[in-house]
């Protein structure tokens, strides 16, 4: 167990304390301070020489900060002789950006992946990509772990009397079956049409949730918009209840009042982005011990595709 070492950055430090807690293995040590412009100034405070090191580090806001500070130890650690250095990435960010949908536009996820893979990072493990096509802009190996996974278990203590799955739009159909399937329940989808960026109009619900508990799955919820208004269409349309399952709680702008004050029953998330604050409607979902055995498992070059199989 020696013969590697974990780090963390600063986005989520409770989420990397839990993972070493699992691993029964202490984070190693790393100053990580800013001069008084903003540039991060990072120093390995331990030898890494020969070591296999794990970084865990989500991306999310202030993206570019934790992406830097990610990009940065990654360079401190190759320069001090590191073995290999695997990211650990809960959160990969600029995840949405995945493709040019309209001219003159970049592909951020792309240049994001570049600048991993420059830096020295010799393997990637994120949790639900927004789009698994993502792996392909990678030339190193990228374990996409399904988020969906950790929501099973609460789910069925939930004891619902009539469950069912929705996707909240048709992009994220495939998660909700994949969902659905395992669990052995039905599925419904909301339709919807998305006037801008960050704005949604739910327009119809393609199957019946009568007196049902519908369990709506999606990989983020950004600004709550397209969960609060669909968790209103689905009521209307007579469901019993509306809980949400999103793993990434991203949560910016008008996204607490919304959950807060709308039609959603319940919003149950992943850690792998700390909450700002807490609501009495959120419940947050450990990904230590997952992470945790990822880790283990890539270490001992063991396979991880058991980890994609909810029991």
């Amino acid at each position: 167990m020696s013969g590697y070492r974990i780090f963390s950055g600063t986005a989520n430090i409770e989420l990397s304390k839990d993972i070493s807690t699992y691993l029964s293995l202490e984070l190693s040590e790393a100053r990580i301070n800013r001069f008084s412009d903003g540039e991060i100034n990072m120093k390995i405070k331990e030898s890494v020489r020969g070591k296999d090191v794990f970084i865990i580090q989500s991306t999310s806001a202030p993206a570019n900060d934790n992406l830097m500070e990610l990009l940065i130890m990654t360079d401190a650690l190759k320069r001090s002789s590191a073995k290999t250095v695997t990211a650990i990435v809960p959160y990969f960010g600029y995840a949405r950006q995945d493709r040019k949908a309209e001219p003159r536009v970049p592909i951020s996820a792309k240049l994001v992946a570049n600048l991993i893979e420059k830096a020295g990072i010799n393997r990637l493990v994120t949790v639900d990509l927004h789009a698994s096509q993502i792996q392909g802009f990678f030339d190193i190996p990228v374990d996409n772990l399904y988020g969906a996974i950790l929501f099973a278990d609460y789910i069925k203590s939930k004891n619902f009397k009539n469950p069912i799955i929705a996707s909240p739009d048709i992009g994220g159909v495939a998660r909700a079956r994949y969902f659905a399937q395992s669990l052995g329940l039905q599925m419904v989808i909301v339709d919807k049409r998305r006037e801008k960026a960050n704005e949604s109009e739910v327009m119809n619900i393609i199957g019946n949730v009568e007196g049902k508990d519908v369990i709506l799955i999606d990989d983020m919820i950004d600004t709550a918009g397209t969960m609060v208004k669909a968790a209103s269409v689905l009521k209307k349309k007579g469901a019993t209840s509306v809980m949400a399952c999103c793993t990434h709680a991203v949560l910016s702008g008008p996204a607490y009042d919304r959950i807060e004050n709308g039609d959603l029953d319940e919003l149950v998330v992943a850690d792998t982005i700390p909450l700002s604050h807490p609501s009495p409607k959120i419940k947050v979902l450990s990904t230590a011990s997952m992470l945790g055995e990822v880790i283990r498992r890539v270490y001992h070059n063991e396979s991880v595709n058991s980890l994609f199989v909810m029991k």
